[in-house]
């Protein structure tokens, strides 16, 4: 079965989670705005969400983790959380 380890910040708004997806894209540390800026208590952690198969979050969640490119900043997804960026560290088939 799929597996993947993935990382996001979760925020209210459509624009804030632009806002922080471009500062990342132009080289700020994803962890630390997490951190920062996270609504998710994984945000302490600088969003990690450790490892999980496919199921096993919302459904627009899970589309973007098991079909997104690896290693790349994802989003803004809209969940009924909020709005969120999703980076997926790895990713086995």
């Amino acid at each position: 079965m799929a597996r993947a380890t993935a990382r996001h910040i979760l925020v209210a708004s459509k624009e804030v989670c632009e806002d922080l997806k471009q500062q990342i894209e132009a080289g700020a540390d994803f962890a630390a705005v997490a951190k920062q800026h996270s609504l998710c208590p994984s945000g302490k952690q600088g969003g990690e969400l450790g490892s999980f198969g496919p199921g096993q979050m919302v459904k627009e969640f899970d589309q973007a983790v098991f079909t997104g490119e690896v290693g790349t900043v994802l989003g803004p997804i809209q969940t009924q959380f909020g709005y969120h960026l999703l980076e997926v560290t790895s990713r086995t088939p």
